[in-house]
């Protein structure tokens, strides 16, 4: 067996039977890596001459160093990822503090007491949609608003009687159609910066192309998912009990100036991000200026830094690992064989070869857990290809960008299926695997495959 499908197989089955990510992750990683053909030759010269002194055969103590050394380098590539969520969590926790999220989950609270049910639960949706989307690039803190808009909202949810599962793919919709359509914030890294990029690298030139044309079929398939979730699969009521919630946002006090300090702070983030590309410095421009302004007094940062370090440490702990896991695959070189096996077995069908490379894009995604990183290991593969098939730039645009997008939503690795479950689990009722990547598998990579199946096809 190809040693990435057999790592990502055994990744997804240990997540399903309930083993941490991050022990699953570990686990697949080695364990694909020990299957894998190595040449000897590289595993040599990748280590230290004291450790391959009077070798003449390559042992399996030699190939475990070799891995180990390439899932290190791995986490090392990680740490910028790990560190922008923790300074984007610190930037939430000061949001919070301002009082912007309290007051954003009281008028939801005051609705939910004083008007109908109905008309609620749809104002809830809307919420959480329209803030899902905008963390992508209006407000650009990701998934870090989930743990402090959420968990003080799930008395309303229970009230309500809504569906959890369904809520995660609002939010998951979000996260994903957002940065896989709009060029802006995320979007403007995942689109202009990584896919064009990769694909004008690779050898095809794509300054014509419109992304918004080449990407509306897949979000249509992204959009017919969320209103399956809403309308279909979820929208009977569902019991949960009242219980305790752990890690809703302090009570404070909502104060007008602060709210303004808030909106200005958000914006000037929001700029920051924009034309420097670096959200750490986003986010620490942001929390500078609740400081400067005195919303988080200096005696607070510490508390306030550290909290957000820790809401997002569990996020930032699995993406690392996912970068050692994505390491391992690369040097297994399992990459290139199975697309290109995959390609040659259908021959000169367009449909079939495009079916093919999304299939593949899938694969590779739900074991990295991360579309931003699929797309440069996948586009180096996939342009040549496009080429020799002859699909137009505007179709292999919608190609490769739909195979990096596609695992994304229903990756047990994924943010855009940790986060739903760090707010929604505050009480312990909603289970990672069975209530958010199984959902979001289901209503998302199936119509998005489909979506991207088509756009290959008629662009």
């Amino acid at each position: 067996m190809n040693p990435v499908v057999f790592a990502v197989c055994l990744m997804l089955a240990l997540s399903l039977a309930r083993v941490h990510v991050v022990f699953s992750l570990i686990i697949s990683a080695f364990a694909g890596g020990l299957m894998a053909d190595i040449p000897a030759a590289t595993i040599l010269a990748a280590l230290p001459p004291d450790a391959v002194a009077g070798v003449t055969e390559l042992g399996v103590v030699l190939k475990l160093k070799y891995l180990v050394k390439v899932f290190e380098e791995g986490i090392t590539a990680g740490t910028t990822t790990a560190l922008s969520y923790a300074v984007l969590g610190a930037f939430a926790v000061a949001i919070s503090y301002s009082g912007l999220s309290q007051a954003m989950a009281n008028v939801i609270v005051r609705r939910a007491t004083q008007g109908s049910g109905h008309y609620v639960k749809w104002l809830l949706i809307a919420a959480l949609l329209l803030m899902s989307i905008m963390s992508q690039n209006l407000i650009p803190i990701h998934i870090a608003f989930i743990p402090l808009v959420v968990p003080p909202l799930l008395v309303v949810m229970n009230r309500l009687q809504l569906d959890r599962r369904m809520l995660a793919c609002v939010i998951t919709f979000g996260l994903v159609c957002t940065y896989m359509f709009v060029p802006y914030g995320f979007g403007d890294i995942f689109l202009n910066k990584i896919l064009l990029g990769n694909i004008s690298k690779f050898g095809m030139d794509v300054s014509g192309v419109n992304i918004y044309h080449a990407m509306f079929i897949p979000a249509l398939g992204m959009l017919a998912g969320l209103a399956a979730a809403i309308f279909f699969s979820y929208r009977k009521p569902r019991h949960y009990q009242d219980l305790p919630v752990e890690g809703a946002a302090e009570q404070v006090a909502v104060k007008r100036e602060n709210i303004i300090v808030a909106v200005i702070a958000v914006s000037i983030a929001f700029l920051a991000q924009k034309y420097t590309g670096s959200l750490i410095l986003a986010g620490l421009l942001g929390f500078a200026i609740f400081m400067v302004s005195r919303v988080i007094h200096w005696q607070q940062a510490d508390t306030v830094f550290n909290s957000g370090i820790r809401m997002m440490s569990m996020v930032a702990f699995i993406m690392i690992a996912a970068n050692g896991f994505a390491a391992v695959m690369n040097a297994t070189g399992g990459i290139e064989p199975l697309v290109r096996d995959s390609v040659a077995f259908f021959g000169n069908s367009k449909a079939l070869v495009s079916l093919a490379m999304l299939l593949v894009g899938l694969l590779v995604t739900m074991g990295i857990g991360s579309s931003f990183s699929t797309l440069p290991i996948i586009a180096a593969i996939y342009v040549p290809i496009c080429v020799h098939m002859g699909f137009s730039p505007l179709a292999t645009v919608a190609i490769i960008g739909t195979a990096g997008a596609l695992g994304d939503a229903g990756s047990p690795a994924s943010d855009s299926t940790l986060g739903p479950t760090m707010g929604f689990n505050a009480d312990g009722q909603h289970n990672h695997v069975k209530d958010s990547v199984i959902p979001t598998f289901i209503h998302y990579n199936i119509p998005l495959l489909l979506a991207g199946w088509v756009a290959a096809l008629v662009l």
